[in-house]
């Protein structure tokens, strides 16, 4: 059954896409969408770019590109605008950074040097190794996010957008739990007059953009949008939101690794994982409280790939450990080691090592092009609230409440790419396949 073929608004018009935090996964995003416009690079890691998506049967031979398929804004229609701590344009925090070649950065040089970040919501207790001096002062919390609005405002009408997204890039938060100011809306605007220690800078930035109507992404594993009071907004205002912590690295190996080892009915007695991260994000994560909110993020995984409670022979009690170490010589090049103790046939014991020697924000850029296209196509398409379907991007997906989330990215991606086929009223993608054995049956497979 396919009903809903939505009516899509067209995507016309400049498409501003506003970043908080202006560091390396912000700046290698931005440099590389103005490197791919120029023919200077390709958008590798891009789902929207380069992905592809199957339209009924198999035999029908309809493939085209995701973003001929639904009506994405196109990478020339993008206008960049964010926050930072810090006052450097984006050029010269690109090239503190470290993550791109100079010689690229030179080629986008007066793009990137024209990006000055405006100044940011920022409160030390929430991430305590970081000090800048580009803050907003304000009366109370309330004050801070009205400046924000006006900032969206401001940015909406001097660069003539026509639509916006926002997408948290900035660093890991201290952990913080739901608490009953975060459970209406009610209570969390007084919460905000009040001037509330529970209320973190990025869900001042998160009401903000929702008020705003401003589509929502959380890239960092801080609590943000994932509380009552901000998803009943956002279905109130009719904006979408989405997250949360980029899925990169190792957490990326674990939802490919994973859902294979059970698809075999493999055992599992232990996954060690450690890592070594010398960029910012790794000094932030060096606290034990900013720590804490990765490690909630990074431990869920397994748990709910493998489901140890339906495969108690398999998966009960397995241990699970995450470590995080911070190395500044190796900069933004994080390495992510894995000792996976596996069980075969007759409870033998195996092991599977890793050794990934990733560049974190070369894995994470692509991935906000990917949510500021999708998110602002949700937008047009009239869904709000919580998105789902773009789990695919996310260590710790954010669901309705009281279902759990699905971690395997193979399912994710069929979540994703059937979302959109039901936005364009395309049959779904089953993968049954009796269709080509038996004429009588009409599910795509």
């Amino acid at each position: 059954m396919v009903e809903r073929r939505a009516d899509i608004a067209p995507a016309t018009g400049k498409l501003g896409v506003l970043l908080v935090g202006l560091g390396a996964v912000s700046t290698t995003f931005v440099a590389g969408v103005e490197a791919i416009k120029r023919d200077i690079s390709k958008p590798i890691g891009s789902l929207t770019q380069m992905g592809t998506i199957r339209l009924g049967k198999r035999t029908d031979n309809r493939v085209p590109l995701i973003r001929d398929f639904v009506p994405l804004a196109g990478l020339d229609d993008l206008v960049f605008g964010a926050w930072d701590i810090f006052e450097d344009n984006a050029y010269d925090a690109a090239m503190n950074a470290g993550v791109l070649e100079k010689d690229l950065l030179n080629q986008v040089s007066e793009q990137l040097s024209s990006l000055q970040p405006m100044k940011a919501v920022f409160d030390p207790r929430y991430v305590k190794r970081l000090d800048g001096k580009n803050v907003k002062t304000g009366k109370n919390k309330m004050d801070l996010a009205e400046q924000l609005i006006a900032e969206i405002s401001k940015f909406k009408t001097d660069n003539d957008c026509d639509r916006l997204v926002m997408v948290w890039a900035a660093s890991t938060e201290i952990y913080l739990e739901s608490s009953e100011i975060h459970n209406s809306i009610e209570a969390f605007e007084k919460a905000l007059y009040d001037d509330a220690e529970d209320i973190a800078p990025s869900m001042v930035y998160a009401y903000a953009a929702i008020k705003a109507g401003v589509p929502f992404a959380n890239g960092a594993p801080n609590l943000t949008v994932d509380v009552p009071a901000l998803r009943e907004l956002s279905e109130k205002e009719g904006v979408p939101i989405c997250g949360k912590d980029f899925k990169t690295g190792q957490t990326l190996m674990k939802t490919i690794l994973a859902p294979g080892l059970k698809s075999r009915m493999l055992g599992l007695k232990g996954w060690y994982s450690t890592n070594i991260l010398g960029n910012r994000d790794g000094e932030v994560l060096d606290d034990p409280e900013n720590f804490k909110t990765k490690e909630e993020s990074k431990l869920s995984v397994l748990e709910h790939i493998l489901q140890p409670d339906v495969y108690p022979d398999l998966y009960k009690g397995f241990s699970h450990v995450v470590r995080i170490n911070y190395y500044p010589p190796r900069g933004d090049n994080k390495e992510g080691w894995d000792n996976i103790d596996i069980v075969g046939w007759l409870g033998y014991p195996m092991q599977i090592k890793i050794d990934f020697l990733c560049r974190d924000s070369i894995l994470a850029a692509p991935l906000v092009l990917d949510l500021a296209l999708f998110m602002d196509l949700a937008q047009r398409a009239g869904l709000k609230g919580i998105q789902e379907w773009l789990s695919f991007y996310f260590k710790a997906p954010q669901t309705a409440p009281g279902l759990y989330p699905e971690h395997d990215i193979f399912i994710q991606l069929k979540k994703l790419k059937n979302t959109l086929r039901y936005m364009k009223g395309e049959e779904l993608i089953t993968h049954l396949g009796v269709e080509y054995y038996d004429e009588g049956d009409s599910a795509s497979g």
